[in-house]
């Protein structure tokens, strides 16, 4: 049986529909009776660890989405419980969705890491599915205005980003094959780097890309109501594409798919 946790969440629910009408495989999420889904449902909430080993039963294979809301402690939290859960249930590989390894200078990464770790000394077996950032994150980060100026403190800096249902693609695929993938760590960035004037051009021949500096960026996101360990995370993302660290492209996505990846640009603009 296959299991994919995160149902509700945007990648989970692109990855149950490429699962669906599979006899083998359930989806996982918090609360069951928020989402309707093309597959048998189960309670998995990475907050409630005792939930857990009865949540996972039965299950040979884990999609484990990861929980990155939150700050690292309470990422790291609910990633140990569920692999803690995970072999007491005797769950016997485990795919997890990580973070590329560009992405090391991001905020967000040391949760990642951990989990990796964690996970590799399990005594499962896994497989690490490192993804890149999505594109349409990208296009929130750096979405045009009324009247079609992107404002983002982006410089010169370019991303190799990846189209969400590009990812949910390979992590369904891996998720039915996992045993050809075994103690396999994929990289899973775009072929093609985009920046703010990339951007821009996507948007028409009206839009304008205009830089700003991380400190006009901090002060905007502050005045947005976002979570206060948002900023810092988003701030990060920003200053790691414009240092030239998110750049670096992959041919693992075009192997894995055996296709051309999406356009990250058309991902973006649309």
């Amino acid at each position: 049986m296959i299991l994919v946790t995160g149902a509700a969440g945007a990648l989970g629910t692109l990855v149950a529909e490429r699962l669906a009408g599979r006899g083998d495989t359930v989806l996982g999420t918090r609360d069951p009776r928020q989402i309707q889904a093309p597959l048998p449902v189960r309670r998995i909430d990475f907050d409630d660890p005792d939930g857990l080993s009865q949540g996972f039963a039965g299950v040979d294979v884990l999609l484990m989405i990861s929980a990155g809301y939150g700050e690292d402690d309470t990422v790291m939290a609910r990633h140990g419980a569920a692999l803690d859960a995970a072999r007491k249930a005797g769950v016997g590989h485990v795919v997890y969705t990580s973070l590329t390894a560009a992405g090391d200078h991001l905020p967000y990464a040391l949760p990642h890491r951990w989990t990796e770790r964690r996970l590799q000394e399990s005594g499962m077996d896994w497989t690490i599915l490192r993804n890149g950032l999505y594109a349409e994150l990208l296009a929130g980060l750096a979405a045009p205005s009324a009247d079609n100026r992107i404002t983002a403190p982006l410089g010169e800096g370019r991303l190799a980003a990846v189209a969400r249902a590009d990812l949910a693609d390979v992590a369904a695929l891996v998720a039915v094959d996992a045993a050809a993938h075994a103690g396999r760590v994929h990289e899973l960035v775009g072929e093609q780097a985009i920046g703010g004037a990339d951007l821009a051009q996507a948007h028409g021949a009206d839009a304008t890309y205009e830089p700003e500096t991380l400190a006009q960026a901090r002060e905007r996101l502050a005045a947005s109501g976002a979570e206060p360990f948002q900023v810092p995370m988003l701030i990060g993302t920003y200053s790691a594409i414009a240092a030239g660290f998110m750049a670096r492209t992959s041919g693992d996505l075009r192997r894995l798919l055996g296709r051309a990846p999406r356009s990250p640009l058309a991902a973006a603009a649309a």
